[in-house]
């Protein structure tokens, strides 16, 4: 479990991921930069974007502008991106991520993922990230939004294990199947929506927990993604909530306040289900 914001999960590659970091979907491009260079400044080490969100060059502006601002160096830092790969191939997969770091105007990135499995169309992708990961332009490697089924399939061909699955995962969607799976396959689940895009910021269970600390709604379930072992990255675009969102490292949910959230589990998405995403959308 981390303590502090720029703490560590080994994976099971030994490369270090920040146990929590910063998630820019739907951030307009020309706001990124100025949000990235912001979460760097007070703390993060950790930015998560992703090809389709459109904003890549705005991320590698915020880290170029961070870097000088805070005499960090790029090796302090852990970018994330991701191929949408509505049946990519294995070239168009290297196409992507090559356009990808042009765009991130970096040299390598620490971890690159498969956006969504699809229907089986990523066993030419996952080759290409392999290939990728060997000749050392990625630090890492890994999956979003794959199911039990697709993690199977995968591992069934993959030379390389994936480090992370980055899923869905809030209380209401805690994916217990999915996270045994994980959990015994050294893969390490990441949280996308951990709050539930805003949906459990008024829940009075939650609220009970969060009166008796002083703390926010948003801050205990970032505190129960931390004591569960997942990496977590919530969006914010303003300097005040990116702060009040690391402000949970100084309490601890007791044995029964995590089992009280354990039990709001009605594993219900607010994003696709990853069976039926439709990539032509």
């Amino acid at each position: 479990m981390i303590n502090h914001l720029q703490d560590t999960i080994t994976l099971n590659n030994d490369i270090q991921m920040p146990g929590m970091g910063l998630g820019v979907f739907q951030v307009e491009n020309d706001a990124t930069a100025e949000m990235v260079k912001n979460a760097i400044e007070v703390g993060y080490r950790s930015i998560d974007t992703a090809a389709i969100y459109g904003n890549e060059v705005g991320v590698g502006e915020g880290v170029k502008q961070a870097l000088a601002s805070t005499g960090l160096q790029r090796e302090d830092l852990f970018i994330t991106s991701k191929v949408w790969n509505d049946g990519l191939s294995y070239e168009e997969t290297i196409t992507a991520y090559e356009e990808s770091l042009e765009k991130l105007g970096l040299d390598y990135l620490d971890l690159y993922l498969i956006h969504w499995p699809g229907k089986e169309k990523y066993a030419e992708s996952w080759k290409a990230l392999e290939d990728l990961y060997e000749q050392g332009k990625i630090k890492a490697i890994g999956v979003c939004n794959f199911t039990v089924s697709h993690l199977q399939n995968l591992l069934s061909f993959a030379r390389i294990k994936p480090v992370v699955n980055q899923v869905e995962f809030h209380p209401r969607m805690q994916q217990t199947e999915l996270r045994s799976f994980c959990e015994q396959h050294q893969i390490q689940l990441e949280a996308w929506a951990p709050l539930m895009q805003g949906g459990l910021l008024e829940d009075a269970t939650i609220s009970n927990i969060a009166t008796k600390y002083g703390k926010t709604n948003a801050q205990v379930i970032l505190r129960w993604d931390v004591q569960n072992g997942i990496i977590t990255i919530p969006k914010s675009v303003r300097r005040e909530r990116m702060l009040q969102n690391a402000d949970i490292f100084d309490f601890k949910l007791t044995d029964e306040e995590m089992a009280l959230i354990n039990a709001m589990n009605l594993e219900q998405r607010v994003g696709p289900n990853p069976d039926e995403f439709n990539f032509m959308l």
